[in-house]
């Protein structure tokens, strides 16, 4: 039997009946398969190229015989700029999926390559949000330039979005309001992630992509168990609630308002942000509206818990939501809350050493982030190689844990907020010390500077 194999993070892992709704592709191929080919999940949370690569890809390797199916499915996680241990820069991924890629035919079997799925978030003119930051384009990229049969998901689930909408995709996400799953009481908003309806609509477009790719072995597709047996989900209650501006604008109230418990009063956020807090006894839903307009409404669970968010984005600039809860004797005084929403950050400054000036080998660089920032990357040739915290007041400040070498080194400060990153500050580091292959340096160089637990950006040995 040929073993189809997949490696990759958590969207297309398999998943437990104590963790639904959450639910991964990769658990559902099976289904749309001959019995001529075995699935072998191999993806797992968290995973990345690197961390596959480094820790597990060799046992793959010795399990591979000739005319196996190896999908590779990274690229989801791995432009999380704001998650030091995932990011991968774009040169880093590419050069581990050429890795993948030469591994696997080395050992006779046929790769295939998967850009990342698509996220559950729409822009305000209703097209789908392109999320990935380009990162599918660089999947792309390897697959062309090195042969390999290409299954784009994230063109596929893009266009799968499209046709949902945003009054429907949600049902396809690991997103419910609070009280509707008695695994997640108080609600969850996870517009990365499927439940089961949207993972086995997923596999299915896995499964469909095989039959029509080139370069794949005949005969892997049942197609029999490509027809779709049901259609797309309904639209959502709070697409459907009747006349909600008169709760808005009711002249008679009860009982007392909603509490915002999140985010803070004027905060600055994404326009992704999720809105959580508290309703009085017996609230059974809660309206939002935005400049007297209804924006979408959510389910409160016994203890008066409520999470919401938009699968549509907020555009930039000031905004006040309003919120009102609807209980058995009428609807509650509305509630307000003030944010405002960025759609871009600026780069940092970065104010000391001063560049151009020589520093010695272990310089503590300094600066300023603008409003919003919360964490500030240092990388190198695209790798990710340190990230502090920015303070509130503005400032950051960092100084790596490994000595710089004497000369000349080219570095990029990124500030981060949330899912944004800015565009880079360039600085020009110079270095005073002993140069390499100087006999004062040599003579003590007998020794590697860390082992394999250090914990040091970049990321490069074993965990």
């Amino acid at each position: 039997m040929t073993k189809f194999c997949i490696i990759g993070n958590s969207v297309a892992a398999p998943r437990t009946e104590k963790e639904a709704p959450f639910a991964g592709w990769g658990q559902f191929l099976d289904g749309f398969l001959t019995p001529y080919f075995e699935v072998r999940n191999y993806a797992r949370d968290a995973l990345t190229a690197r961390t596959y690569y480094n820790e597990r890809f060799v046992s793959l390797l010795n399990l591979l015989a000739p005319g196996d199916v190896v999908a590779i499915d990274f690229g989801g996680v791995e432009q999380r700029i704001d998650k030091s241990g995932l990011y991968h820069g774009p040169r880093e991924l590419k050069e581990y999926l050429y890795l993948y890629v030469a591994a696997i035919r080395g050992e006779g079997a046929l790769p295939v390559l998967l850009t990342p799925c698509a996220r559950c978030v729409f822009e305000p003119d209703g097209s789908v949000g392109e999320t990935r930051d380009g990162y599918p384009q660089l999947v792309r990229e390897v697959a062309a330039e090195t042969g390999t049969p290409l299954l784009d998901l994230n063109a596929y689930t893009m266009a799968m979005l499209q046709e949902l909408g945003p009054q429907r995709a949600r049902q396809y996400y690991r997103w419910v309001d609070a009280g509707e799953h008695p695994n997640h009481p108080d609600g969850l908003i996870d517009a990365s992630h499927f439940n089961e309806a949207g993972a086995r609509h997923v596999a299915r477009l896995v499964a469909m992509a095989l039959d029509t790719t080139p370069g794949l072995p005949f005969g892997m597709v049942d197609r029999e168990a490509l027809v779709p047996t049901a259609g797309y989900p309904p639209v959502l209650p709070e697409f459907t609630v009747e006349a909600p501006e008169y709760a808005l604008n009711a002249a008679t109230r009860a009982g007392a308002g909603p509490v915002f418990a999140g985010p803070r009063p004027g905060q600055a956020v994404s326009g992704l942000q999720k809105f959580w807090g508290t309703a009085d006894s017996g609230t059974s839903y809660m309206l939002f509206f935005s400049a007297g307009a209804y924006v979408g409404g959510t389910h409160v669970n016994g203890e008066g818990k409520w999470v919401w968010r938009r699968a549509v984005k907020w555009p930039a600039g000031d905004h006040l939501i309003q919120a009102v809860g609807l209980t058995a004797q009428g609807v509650s005084p509305p509630a307000g809350l003030a944010f405002t929403v960025l759609d871009h950050v600026e780069p940092p400054m970065v104010l000391g050493p001063k560049e151009g000036k020589l520093s010695g080998p272990r310089p503590r660089f300094s600066g300023t982030a603008s409003r919003g920032v919360t964490r500030v990357v240092v990388r190198e040739s695209g790798r990710l190689i340190a990230d502090t915290a920015v303070q509130s007041d503005g400032t950051w400040k960092i100084t790596h844990p490994h000595d710089w070498k004497p000369g000349t080194h080219d570095l990029e400060f990124v500030s981060v907020f949330s899912a944004l990153h800015s565009a880079p500050t360039p600085y020009r580091l110079r270095v005073h010390g002993v140069p390499d292959g100087n006999w004062i340096k040599e003579s003590t160089m007998s020794r590697e500077p860390c082992s394999d637990k250090c914990d040091h950006l970049p990321f490069a040995g074993r965990w």
